[in-house]
């Protein structure tokens, strides 16, 4: 008998989760809104069919029927837009009452963003979170949200931190277009990256094979500036490299959002991941990962 999965926030890792393991698992997947059943870019159909139950974060008594579907929960879904908590989780959390069914395990996917900015230092899973936006905070609230239900109740909690994820079809290409500037390689920051199709096989062996109450980074091996970054999109894509500025005129000249992004710096140890979950990442760095112009190299 294949094990139920409750895959909760139907996105493109979603998605691409449900491609790969269709064939292994009995999934069940939640969204406000009836999938496609298909990957965005590669139109992928799924080997096998999964179940479809439509209900809304944000409207409590739509949760009501995810209670007890199955032992081991993939928790995807982001936020609430606004605030410093994560309601959607805590009312998630509150439908599994003493009478219904705990699952057994729940893996969140978090984000590195909650380490805040780090002067470029290596940071490991015992660094002192420090989130400095509130689209971070929130992710710290669900996480330790999660910790004190998981402790209440008894389910063995996943924590992945995640940085930015891309593929073929995740790629920064509007900046390009909007002629958004970089920063001076002298003022530059690090970022930290990880392959879409990687982050869903770390996602799956975190949910079989993951110690209990751990936290993982899910980075790969990329040491590079997020100019740099951005020129390696540029050049492999076909587009004019960034006109790099100063950390202040760049900031003038960016969306709040995108500063956002850009002003933090940090090296994220992906150790745990390879030597506890034994991962193998098929993209190591972005240079393997960030495809020619017209070529595909997403791969399920």
């Amino acid at each position: 008998m294949m094990q139920r999965i409750l895959i909760v926030g139907f996105g493109d890792i979603g998605k691409r989760f449900s491609a790969r393991y269709a064939s292994q698992l009995r999934l069940f997947v939640v969204s406000r809104t009836k999938p496609d059943k298909s990957l965005p870019s590669e139109n992928v159909r799924f080997n096998r069919e999964f179940r479809w139950l439509q209900a809304d974060l944000d409207r409590p008594a739509t949760l009501k029927k995810l209670s007890g579907i199955s032992s081991h929960v993939v928790y995807l879904a982001p936020p609430n837009p606004n605030g410093v908590t994560d309601t959607r989780l805590r009312n998630f959390l509150s439908i599994f009452t003493a009478r219904s069914r705990i699952p057994q395990r729940l893996v969140y996917v978090s984000t590195t963003g909650v380490y805040g900015d780090c002067a470029g230092q290596i940071v490991s899973e015992t660094k002192k979170v420090n989130p400095e936006t509130d689209r971070a905070r929130r992710r710290m609230d669900a996480e330790s949200q999660l910790r004190l239900w998981s402790e209440k109740v008894g389910c063995e909690p996943i924590i992945l931190r995640v940085p930015g994820i891309y593929a073929s079809d995740r790629l920064p290409i509007n900046r390009f277009s909007k002629g958004l500037p970089s920063i001076i390689s002298s003022e530059d920051r690090f970022s930290n990256h990880i392959h879409a199709d990687d982050l869903t096989r770390i996602i799956f062996r975190a949910l079989f094979k993951g110690k209990t109450g751990r936290t993982y980074n899910c980075v790969d091996d990329s040491r590079i500036l997020v100019g740099d970054y951005f020129d390696l999109v540029a050049d492999r894509l076909g587009f004019p490299r960034a006109q790099r500025l100063s950390v202040a005129e760049v900031q003038q000249l960016v969306p709040a959002v995108t500063w956002s992004f850009m002003r933090e710096s940090r090296l994220v140890s992906n150790h745990r991941i390879k030597h506890e979950l034994d991962v193998r990442l098929i993209y190591p760095s972005v240079s393997e990962g960030v495809p020619f112009k017209d070529s595909k190299n997403d791969i399920l």
